[in-house]
């Protein structure tokens, strides 16, 4: 039975990536296993087959998986001492660049794009500032883009914003509107939202600091050292790499090509 539903698995990612070229087959499969059996539930489907023959046969469905398959858990300023480490560490060093071009990998809904046009706004660098947001989830991709949040999550993104060293009021960079907050929209002039995969795109612009937080931790091994590469050149000599709490680059192929410059904040900079 169990052997049955590894096939089933292996098949449904398989038909999704030959038929819609978005390519799961190299993420964590407990990871996988276990939003497909989310996903099972959420269709109505009593085998992993069955919600293939579905996925394959309407784009609506395969786009409703999407969703689950691609689940974006974010929150503004999340880890507010990371953020905290971005202004004390790299900051002063981003400076020294007459332009700078930042790689949000992940973006998912948007939160941690808008955290860093924040904190670029306040430190005066927004204006010399490109942002590339790139995820592989279109309507991800268009929530980023409107900058709309709900404002029951607003009172945990204005404290971690003071933790993180906020510098004014956090009201000051959305408008509530019903049960909404609308965000600045001067705060991504300069931002450029796409789609990008780290399992099949390519590199696509020089950068000095790539921010992919929580993002590696879907992949298996050959995949995060892939998403690793990518990152490596894309990066300017001495540029930036930031990961999430529980993501590291330590037993990566790559792991010698980068030093630590806050490693508890998994904050790096390329050798």
């Amino acid at each position: 039975m169990q052997r049955n539903i590894e096939i089933e698995l292996r098949l449904l990612i398989e038909a999704i990536y030959l038929k819609y070229s978005y390519d799961f087959r190299d993420y964590s499969s407990a990871s996988i296993k276990r939003r497909v059996n989310h996903a099972l539930h959420q269709f109505e489907c009593k085998t992993i087959s069955a919600l293939q023959e579905r996925v394959l046969h309407d784009p609506t469905a395969f786009m409703q998986l999407l969703q689950l398959l691609t689940i974006p858990v974010s929150e503004m300023f999340r880890d507010p001492a990371h953020f905290q480490a971005i202004r004390r560490e790299v900051v002063p060093l981003l400076k020294t660049y007459p332009s700078i071009k930042i790689w949000i990998a992940g973006c998912s809904t948007g939160e941690e794009v808008y955290s860093m046009a924040i904190l670029l706004r306040e430190e005066g660098l927004l204006e010399r500032t490109i942002l590339y947001a790139t995820d592989i989830n279109p309507r991800s991709l268009e929530k980023a883009k409107q900058g709309i949040f709900s404002l029951e999550n607003i009172r945990a993104y204005t404290h971690n914003y003071q933790q993180a060293g906020g510098q004014r009021s956090f009201a000051d960079y959305y408008t509530a509107a019903y049960d909404y907050a609308i965000f600045d929209k001067t705060l991504c002039e300069n931002v450029t939202f796409a789609d990008h995969s780290l399992a099949t795109d390519s590199v696509f612009s020089e950068t000095q600091l790539i921010s992919c937080r929580n993002v590696l931790i879907y992949f298996n091994k050959k995949l995060q050292d892939r998403a690793f590469g990518l990152f490596h050149e894309s990066l300017c000599h001495r540029g930036f790499l930031v990961l999430g709490s529980k993501e590291t680059l330590e037993f990566s192929t790559y792991g010698k090509q980068f030093e630590p410059l806050v490693k508890q904040e998994r904050i790096y900079r390329k050798s």
